[in-house]
């Protein structure tokens, strides 16, 4: 059984939580559902896809995270001719020395950002696969490991489909959060302007290093060891499990909007969210409300709705709130 966090580790971690969060605040006006789900993904060693429309901060968020804790970064467009070895990395052949040179790609930093993955074609999208799943990628026959931590933020935008890719069911299950940015409130984007007036977004305004990597391997130690009951766990299989049996839980015009439940990573998802929660908000053990604070994030891209929930306009948070009020809480 994994030993429990002391209290100065758990003090340890709230710590740098807490100076991490300082430092997106600087450059980040609200979007705290980003945040939490940004230290979530940095704590899991997962991936986050992000919905939104253009302009909402999503790169200054991800920049802003890797400055604060000294973590290299690396942006791609994604375009549909971007190729596999625009990402990953090529060999280059050097005549020279007449023999070949490896020249990794981007994707080879701590902080990946992909802006408008669905831009990208499928083979393009393929080869981010082994580099999310596996932590590796492969040029040349030789493997080359990705930087620890590492961290994929994807993004995609719901108003332009001309020109885009469908992401796969399977690659989207990958992701470990899907989060759907809105447009701030009225007093936030005054906010935004006047910082903008204040130079506080300028080039050469790199956000201060307030932790190191050191201090995120040691949070994603301390999120492993934060302490699940065994019947928080049965709550969160059981709400997976309605997911894909939802006709015997909820009511017949939510389940027949659904074409495909949640899989298993839905329920690993949610214990792994779930324990990185608890340490953002002080605590070293699971409480229910994490989990139902996580649903929508973590069950959006993973249950798959059918044609007529999609025609009907049908919100996959409607009906992750019912399969949430069919199960009893412990």
């Amino acid at each position: 059984m994994t030993e429990r966090l002391s209290a100065a580790e758990l003090e340890r971690a709230t710590g740098i939580l807490s100076t991490i969060t300082s430092a997106y605040e600087e450059k980040v006006v609200g979007q705290q559902g980003l945040r939490r789900s940004l230290l979530i993904a940095i704590m899991t060693g997962g991936h986050i896809l992000l919905e939104s429309v253009p302009g909402l901060a999503k790169t200054t968020a991800a920049k802003a995270l890797a400055d604060a804790v000294n973590a290299s970064f690396s942006r791609v467009q994604c375009t549909p001719d971007l190729l596999p070895s625009d990402i990953i990395g090529s060999q280059i052949f050097d005549a020279a020395t007449a023999s070949f040179s490896t020249l990794l790609g981007p994707v080879h930093a701590n902080f990946v950002l992909l802006d408008e993955i669905n831009r990208s074609s499928a083979k393009t999208q393929s080869a981010m696969l082994e580099a999310m799943q596996e932590k590796q990628t492969t040029i040349g026959g030789t493997i080359y490991p990705v930087p620890h931590p590492f961290l994929v933020l994807a993004t995609q935008n719901p108003i332009e489909q001309e020109g885009t890719y469908h992401l796969p069911e399977a690659q989207l299950d990958r992701f470990l959060l899907k989060e759907v940015l809105d447009y701030p409130e009225f007093d936030e984007e005054i906010e935004i302007i006047a910082r903008i007036d204040s130079g506080v977004y300028d080039t050469d305004g790199a956000t201060a290093a307030t932790a190191s990597i050191e201090d995120v391997l040691f949070l994603q130690e301390a999120a492993k060891r934060v302490f699940v009951d065994d019947s928080i766990t049965n709550y969160i299989v059981s709400t997976v499990y309605v997911t894909r049996h939802a006709a015997q839980y909820i009511s017949p015009e939510l389940a027949g909007c659904i074409e495909y439940g949640a899989s298993p990573r839905a329920s690993i998802a949610f214990s792994r969210a779930a324990r990185a929660l608890a340490l953002i908000n002080g605590r070293d053990h699971v409480i229910p409300e994490d989990v139902k604070t996580l649903r929508h994030v973590v069950l959006r891209h993973r249950i798959i709705l059918n044609f007529e929930a999609i025609a009907d306009d049908i919100a996959p948070e409607t009906i992750i709130d019912a399969v949430f009020d069919s199960v009893q809480a412990p």
